[in-house]
């Protein structure tokens, strides 16, 4: 994708983040991005990894938060919001398939809930304990898993969305997770939880 089209697309997650776990869709916008949880020195370099040819995430797997669920697809709503997987007693992660795969060079987009209404947690919920180091993997379908490192976890407010970081043009392979945290009100969580990663294996 185009610069200008990873900012539109970035507006559109914002948005439909608003909506996905558990508020109702406001009229914010994407801007500049927030400081990091911690300091740059704090946060190890991945080790760099070969990239991968295109294959579809089935499966994600964050194993320090208990995470370990089937991917679906995700595209584009008919108002242009990025999809959201449903809101169902039987949560999942989408990616986006507009974004590299996991394992490509390039950030690649997956979503998901923190709640889920009745349903109770999402699977997202615990994102923010995630720490520099902590280990991702994405089973492909191919039959592939690569591996990744987390180097980065921020909260940001959902107005100061941190476009460029998320979705700019990156060197290496990247993985982004994201979903809502922060303070809820009644138009739903105030802020967005952002996880980067890089890849470390190219799995087998």
């Amino acid at each position: 994708m185009t610069p200008l089209s990873r900012r539109a697309l970035a507006a559109a997650v914002t948005a439909s983040l608003l909506t996905a776990c558990g508020g109702h869709r406001a009229g914010r916008t994407a801007g500049p991005g927030l400081p990091t949880t911690g300091p740059p020195s704090s946060r190890p370099a991945a080790k760099a990894a070969r990239a991968l040819g295109r294959s579809v995430p089935v499966r994600l797997e964050v194993p320090a938060i208990g995470v370990d669920t089937p991917v679906m697809e995700l595209g584009l709503a008919p108002d242009g919001s990025v999809q959201v997987p449903p809101i169902t007693a039987h949560d999942l992660a989408g990616w986006y398939r507009d974004s590299p795969t996991p394992g490509q060079t390039g950030p690649s987009v997956i979503l998901a809930h923190v709640t889920v209404g009745a349903y109770g947690d999402g699977v997202f919920r615990h994102l923010a304990r995630l720490h520099p180091g902590d280990r991702i993997v994405a089973h492909l379908k191919n039959g592939t898993a690569p591996q990744f490192a987390v180097t980065d976890v921020r909260t940001v407010a959902k107005a100061d969305f941190p476009t460029s970081a998320v979705y700019g043009d990156v060197d290496r392979p990247e993985l982004r997770l994201i979903t809502c945290g922060g303070p809820r009100t009644g138009d739903g969580y105030l802020d967005n939880v952002i996880v980067f990663a890089a890849l470390t294996r190219a799995g087998s």
